[in-house]
């Protein structure tokens, strides 16, 4: 099952087509709301002011609420955009953001407005895709299921922790990072590969790398095998009944490039989100100058909390890909 994205965020609708589903899968669309809500913009004062239903139409690839095995396409329409305050970012790329490379791998034809194909917003038609991969999965036994592990370097935030922490940095005009840590169970031992391509953590990582504002992906205990001895990171076996099983888990799952049948487990980093209100240093594209740039609009002081459901999504079609479903 291959997944292609498309649509920007200012234009008249995203979607996502899913080519290759397996045939019969029932489509939830309770379960489908509920992920897409997890996600949609304008919910509480963390998030962007951006006001978005994002109501999936389904334009082929289902019938009589199964899907039909031929590509499945799906659209959101964009209902909340305000492009003028986005006029200044044709010449004045943001910091951090892909303004300035997205520019200049397209040739200057990219649409700039809200980020064009490089926003967050294009993590719906990606959730709702992950909703229909969770589906897929849930008939095999596998289930995804993920959290906020840091928020602007608070471990394990309480949501009250959480919200401080954003809310003061959106009072300073700033944004704020964190992680999120993701959990797969259900997968068989012996799935992947040593090989490129086939390799479990290399499998995940290019879907999570796709997600907007991931920037490192660490299985198991991650950096925190660099303290380690070695008789501390090792996952010692043992047999549970005829199953071999491990009394940690520090490898996240997989030895090697294959799975060992422990849940597959990593943490991402989501960096702060570019578009601050600060002033910073940028360049001036059409004068070919230095210049100063303060981001005005509707953004979030940090992206962490609505994307748990889009690494989740990003999991769930890696898992299907390790499946070959």
């Amino acid at each position: 099952m291959r997944h292609i994205i498309f649509g920007e965020s200012h234009g008249p609708a995203i979607g996502v087509t899913l080519e290759g589903a397996p045939s019969g899968v029932a489509l939830d669309w309770d379960f489908i709301r509920a992920e897409m809500a997890r996600r949609a913009p304008g919910r509480s004062a963390m998030s962007t002011a951006r006001k978005e239903a994002d109501e999936v139409q389904i334009l082929s690839g289902v019938f009589e609420g199964k899907t039909t095995g031929t590509p499945l396409c799906a659209v959101i329409p964009n209902t909340d955009t305000r492009s003028g305050d986005y006029a200044q970012l044709k010449v004045l790329p943001r910091p951090g953001h892909a303004d300035y490379s997205g520019c200049v791998r397209y040739g200057g034809h990219n649409d700039y407005r809200g980020g064009g194909h490089f926003s967050g917003r294009l993590t719906a038609p990606l959730v709702f895709a992950g909703a229909v991969a969770k589906l897929i999965l849930r008939e095999r036994g596998v289930a995804v299921a993920a959290a906020v592990s840091n928020v602007a370097g608070i471990p394990d935030p309480t949501p009250e922790q959480m919200e401080q922490a954003v809310l003061a940095a959106k009072a300073d005009g700033d944004s704020v990072g964190g992680c999120i840590r993701c959990t797969v169970t259900g997968l068989p031992a012996g799935l992947g590969s040593p090989d490129f391509g086939r390799n479990v953590e290399g499998l995940f990582a290019q879907y999570l790398y796709a997600v907007p504002a991931v920037k490192a992906v660490a299985f198991g205990a991650g950096f925190g095998f660099a303290a380690l001895r070695g008789s501390q990171a090792n996952d010692p076996f043992y047999m549970e009944g005829e199953t071999v099983r491990t009394r940690t888990n520090r490898s996240g799952g997989v030895n090697g490039g294959i799975t060992n049948g422990m849940p597959v487990e990593f943490e991402v980093c989501i960096r702060p989100t570019p578009s601050i209100s600060l002033e910073q240093d940028t360049v001036d594209l059409e004068r070919g100058c230095d210049a100063r740039l303060s981001i005005h609009g509707r953004h979030d002081p940090c992206i962490v909390p609505r994307a748990v459901v889009v690494i989740e999504a990003a999991a769930a079609l890696a898992s299907c890909a390790l499946l070959d479903l």
